[in-house]
């Protein structure tokens, strides 16, 4: 993958396999200040995540890995659930929902907001799964 913002391809020692999501926009109720309230904002997504060792799709089903749907899946009920105040917040909440399914090891969260600043603003995190 060619993101400079990737997250690390390996994990103790093995090399991991990565799904992603770029570039996804989506209308989102977000921000802290007055003019934020009551509207909603493009927002930018992009998701990476690391796959354990081994996993991998050996009968071609979409059961057997995850799936960038469910990434994107992450953001959607994230986003459903209402407003959030901070992108700090959303990006957490998205990467807490992607570590749900215990095939992903780590997954990194770019949160950001095109309608502030000069070009956007945001937040990228990465988490890995709590050993």
């Amino acid at each position: 993958m060619s993101s400079k913002h990737s997250i690390s391809a390996r994990r103790d020692g093995a090399i991991l396999d990565r799904i992603f999501v770029r570039g996804l926009v989506l209308p989102v109720a977000i921000g802290v200040y007055d003019e934020e309230q009551g509207i909603t904002q493009k927002v930018s997504f992009t998701i990476e995540a690391s796959v354990a060792a081994g996993v991998s799709p050996k009968g071609d089903t979409i059961d057997e890995v995850p799936s960038y749907d469910d990434l994107v899946n992450a953001v959607k009920t994230v986003i459903a659930a209402g407003h959030v105040g901070l992108v700090e917040t959303m990006a957490a909440q998205i990467a807490e929902r992607c570590l749900a399914d215990k095939r992903i090891v780590e997954v990194l969260v770019r949160v950001e907001k095109l309608e502030r600043g000069p070009d956007a603003v945001g937040v990228e995190i990465v988490r890995p799964r709590a050993t």
